[in-house]
């Protein structure tokens, strides 16, 4: 099991930036793909990126590339969203997520094990 807890959320205008964290502890952080979700009141979580151990194969929603970038710092156990020309639509409560296995093996939320608590993300048009 895998402890997360995210930070970094927050209340920002509509092509702002924010930086998104998420620490990790317990089961070796650097031998697990790690992701981030999303959910928007009243809807189910979808997935936001996600990348494999190393950091080197990264995979995001057609929704947030070319604007969001996922990265990890394994000796920190640390992995970071940074999210870039934020809309109004990209408003939900974010969550990290450990997958269960070295590579990402899918983008359903059950392909993923442990989630942190969760941190509001909120963008004002």
């Amino acid at each position: 099991q895998v402890h997360l807890v995210e930070s970094g959320g927050g209340l920002v205008q509509a092509g702002d930036s924010l930086r998104l964290s998420c620490a990790a502890s317990g089961r070796t952080f650097s031998n697990l793909a790690m992701g981030w979700f999303r959910q928007a009141p009243g809807k189910e979580p979808k997935f936001v990126a996600a990348l494999n151990w190393s950091g080197r194969s990264t995979y995001y929603a057609d929704s947030v590339k070319g604007r969001f970038t996922i990265s990890r710092d394994n000796a920190k156990n640390t992995v970071y969203l940074q999210m870039n020309k934020l809309k109004p639509d990209d408003t939900a409560v974010y969550y990290c997520t450990a997958g269960q296995r070295v590579y990402v093996s899918g983008h359903e939320p059950s392909d993923f094990g442990s989630w942190g608590q969760g941190t509001q993300v909120t963008v004002s048009s």
